[in-house]
């Protein structure tokens, strides 16, 4: 079976769902600040790169705003959207909510924004309209 994707509008948003496990968390067992950024990061990686097609780099990170912790056991839900586009840059802003499990409460605990530049293949800045579309094409066997 063979399946292809066209390329299509650029998502609207990228979202991603992690267990905070004890690996994450901090001596206070709660998510370590540091993992609660690599996880946003990576959300805003993801986003720009699907809005621009082309490999993206981070530039800065502003106003990183942790309201609440999140202790282990409980769900995070990373939520990236592309907030404004200029010639080579984006920036991409990330929501970390929190969600209890057992009592379903969900909660915006982390807000940021990441400022991301479209490179080629030297690391030089590129325009986000001639960047080259990412190829695609998958198959399944």
């Amino acid at each position: 079976m063979q399946l292809s994707a066209k390329a299509a509008e650029p998502a609207q948003e990228t979202r991603f769902v992690e267990m905070v496990f004890p690996g994450l968390s901090n001596h206070y067992g709660t998510l370590f600040g540091g993992n609660a950024l690599n996880l946003m990061g990576k959300a805003a990686f993801v986003a720009a790169a699907r809005h621009a097609r082309c490999n993206v780099v981070m530039a800065t990170s502003d106003k990183i705003e942790f309201h609440q912790p999140i202790p282990v056991g409980e769900l995070i839900e990373i939520v990236a959207r592309v907030e404004r586009e200029g010639r080579s840059s984006m920036t991409v802003s990330v929501e970390m909510i929190r969600e209890n499990l057992a009592s379903g409460q969900r909660d915006v605990v982390t807000r940021g924004n990441f400022e991301m530049v479209a490179v080629n293949e030297h690391g030089r800045p590129v325009a986000i309209a001639q960047s080259a579309p990412l190829n695609l094409k998958h198959q399944l066997t």
